[in-house]
């Protein structure tokens, strides 16, 4: 039962105090097949439907290497700037939970496959990547209310790569930037699918907290199993005023395994956090050392994509603005979707825009995803040069767009079909300007006096007689024509 102390949250001085973070990602593989099994890991089936003697750990069974599983770590480590070791070492990591069927986790420890890499993040900070080593998931177990709990066993053997930073984050607003751009070069590998409501991309939090200007570390709590960015900032925060408010109170950090309560907003103890040696660790007797050879990566050095930090300084040398840029990179599909349209419209940063903000907002109408939509590079470059001609207006366009990406029709045909061509011919314009005119005596006097910002009322007005159907362009230069 913590005490009194440990439960205060400080409100004032936590400014002497500064927060020292690092995080362990665990990121599921997109492999077809289980590590040590062949086994699918597809997500969704019904409970223990994806099982073997091998997943399942009876007795007799040998665990035989998914090949892919190594390719993929290779490759994240590449990516991450990290050294490839020619020869690991598998070990089992040994402790008891219901979800956990052999009784030990197939894991790396003290000779992982990658380590000291890096990460740069936006603002520019680099965090440093201590390792990156493969490991088998535990299964999933299901309480019930009816205090009845369930075991499901289809994860147990999913592949994972564990990536542990060093504690070189600040604060928790960092450890989000960081878990958002690891994702994205996780994902950019095609190596996990970045969805954390589902699981395959979780994270542990080290979080401490030492006198600003000290040296030596603090005691470190551990939050477990951080599946969103806003949860984790929040946990993060209340863990850094929960430490501080201990320690201003004389009260002592505990080395522990805490959980973020969502409803509550504040993390609660689990566990006294276990240490190396609590695990029992041993090298696998089942499992030879793992030798790597130079030319394997050497040849996936040479496949891997363009990264996000390459995309994003490419985008920023076309003339895309830094926000627009980053909302691009963040989605390997939306980037991939600008960069075929962008063959076909030549100007880079209004179509950016056009996707930071306007499509973006055209799948959240329809209810779509980037996979689910239909809309074509082609037609939504040809869509952006109606505009620019001045056949289609911003607000029509944005109609058009949505349903371009509904149905996958081209623009022009929707255009006709909605009657939301602009009309730039001269005589309805005229007409339009006329009646407008003649109905706006005082404002029309006001303008000849020299208020002449009184056009765009004008241009406003114009637009609602020709419900919106006419050439604000067009509509500006017959105004000033009439009105002298």
């Amino acid at each position: 039962m913590p005490s009194t102390a440990q439960r205060q949250i400080p409100r004032e001085g936590t400014e002497t105090w500064e927060p020292v973070l690092g995080l362990e990602v665990h990121a599921q593989l997109l492999t077809h097949t289980k590590i040590f099994c062949g086994c699918s890991t597809a997500f969704g089936a019904l409970p223990n439907h994806h099982t073997c003697p091998v997943c399942l750990g009876l007795p007799g069974v040998l665990p035989v290497l998914n090949r892919q599983v190594v390719e993929f770590a290779i490759r994240a480590g590449l990516a991450l700037g990290c050294e490839v070791r020619d020869t690991s070492v598998w070990s089992r990591k040994n402790y008891f939970y219901p979800d956990l069927p052999k009784g030990y986790q197939i894991s790396q420890y003290d000779l992982p496959i990658c380590e000291h890499g890096r990460l740069t993040l936006p603002s520019g900070k680099t965090v440093r990547i201590r390792r990156i080593h493969m490991e088998e998931d535990a299964g999933k177990n299901i309480h019930g209310s009816d205090g009845v709990s369930l075991v499901d066993l289809n994860r147990a053997g999913v592949p994972l790569l564990e990536i542990v930073s060093e504690p070189d984050i600040g604060s928790a607003q960092e450890a989000s930037d960081y878990l958002k751009t690891l994702r994205a070069v996780l994902m950019y590998l095609g190596i996990n699918d970045g969805n954390l409501e589902e699981g395959s991309l979780r994270c542990d939090a080290n979080v401490s907290v030492r006198r600003a200007g000290a040296t030596e570390l603090g005691t470190r709590a551990e939050l477990k199993n951080m599946n969103s960015f806003r949860f984790l900032r929040q946990a993060i925060e209340y863990e850094i005023k929960r430490q501080v408010g201990v320690l201003e109170g004389g009260g002592r950090v505990l080395q522990e395994t805490r959980t973020f309560d969502v409803a509550k907003g504040e993390t609660k103890s689990m566990r006294s956090k276990e240490e190396a040696n609590d695990y029992r660790y041993f090298p696998e007797p089942d499992l030879p050392p793992l030798h790597v050879s130079k030319p394997w990566v050497d040849r996936v050095r040479r496949e891997l994509p363009e990264l996000p930090a390459a995309r994003l300084a490419r985008y920023r040398s076309l003339g895309v603005g830094t926000a627009e840029a980053q909302v691009l990179v963040d989605e390997r599909a939306l980037a991939d979707l600008f960069d075929r349209t962008s063959a076909q419209y030549p100007d880079a940063g209004k179509l950016a825009k056009r996707f930071a903000n306007e499509l973006q907002a055209a799948l959240r109408d329809a209810g779509l995803t980037l996979a689910e939509q239909k809309a074509t590079p082609e037609a939504i470059a040809k869509l952006l040069a109606l505009v620019d001609e001045g056949a289609l207006s911003g607000a029509a366009s944005k109609e058009v767009l949505l349903e371009m990406v509904k149905s996958g029709q081209a623009p022009d045909a929707i255009a006709d079909a909605k009657g939301l061509r602009q009309l730039s011919d001269l005589g309805p314009t005229e007409a339009a300007v006329d009646a407008v005119l003649a109905r706006t005596a005082d404002e029309v006097a006001r303008y000849k006096a020299g208020k002449t910002q009184l056009l765009g009322f004008f241009v406003g007005q114009v637009m609602k007689e020709m419900k919106g159907k006419g050439n604000p362009a067009v509509i500006g230069e017959a105004l000033k024509k009439k009105l002298g």
